[in-house]
């Protein structure tokens, strides 16, 4: 066998992995996802440094005369309507189809799709803003260029990404949520390695912000989150 050969099968192995990786994430929240609905209802309420974040990443878009924003990984929808009611035109997109369903009878009049962040199904230049609010977790380091790469693809120039997820340098595996089983990676990172990764996609560092875990309450934390927002170079193009 030619080493080409061996390459292509390679490749193909590869891809078959990648598939079966989001295709485990999709299956885990199809099944919990009335669930997760239930238990993250409140969460927003709950936490005053993200509603500051989501409050701070609507403004600069707004200044921008721009209201159009996706969020990927929207989950139920709750982060969607509340970038809508601070005066934003957002999409949701999740690559549950459950989630999606969730999402769309509880904000009938917003607009939300079933898809991977992997490859989103818009055009080029669609939003000036775009949200990946604690959805990369579940994003393998090697996929993480093709996230970003797409990202810069459907914002505009000087367009605004706001990440959210836990810091570590670690890979925690799921199996079992509140009875179902699930088969889900969280991956941990920290803000100077996700930077590194969209820096190469023409983004640029604006506000980053490390907070220590709140153990208290209904949604106690098990690692220190993080919050990073990039915009995109006015000549910056997708690699």
């Amino acid at each position: 066998m030619t080493d080409g050969a061996n390459d292509n099968i390679n490749d193909d192995r590869a891809t078959q992995q990648e598939s079966s990786r989001e295709a485990a994430t999709r299956a885990s929240y199809d099944a919990i996802a009335g669930l997760y609905t239930e238990w993250i209802a409140d969460e927003l309420t709950a936490k005053p440094h993200d509603r500051a974040v989501l409050g701070a990443f609507s403004e600069l878009v707004l200044a921008t005369g721009e209201t159009k924003v996706l969020e990927v990984g929207c989950g139920p929808g709750r982060i969607t309507a509340f970038l809508a009611a601070l005066g934003l035109s957002p999409t949701g997109l999740d690559l549950s189809p459950a989630m999606i369903a969730i999402a769309q009878s509880h904000y009938p009049n917003m607009e939300f799709a079933a898809g991977s962040m992997t490859s989103l199904p818009y055009v080029d230049d669609s939003f000036s803003g775009l949200v990946a609010w604690y959805s990369i977790i579940h994003v393998r380091d090697d996929d993480l260029t093709t996230v970003f790469a797409e990202a810069a693809r459907v914002l505009r120039p000087g367009g605004l990404l706001q990440l959210a997820f836990q810091l570590g340098d670690r890979i925690d595996h799921q199996s079992e949520a509140a009875g179902h089983d699930v088969d889900l990676d969280f991956h941990r990172r920290s803000i100077d390695s996700v930077l590194v990764a969209l820096e190469v996609h023409g983004f640029t560092p604006v506000t980053r912000l490390e907070r220590e875990p709140d153990r208290s309450g209904r949604y106690p934390e098990a690692t220190r989150q993080g919050y990073l927002l990039v915009r995109l170079g006015a000549g910056a193009q997708s690699i």
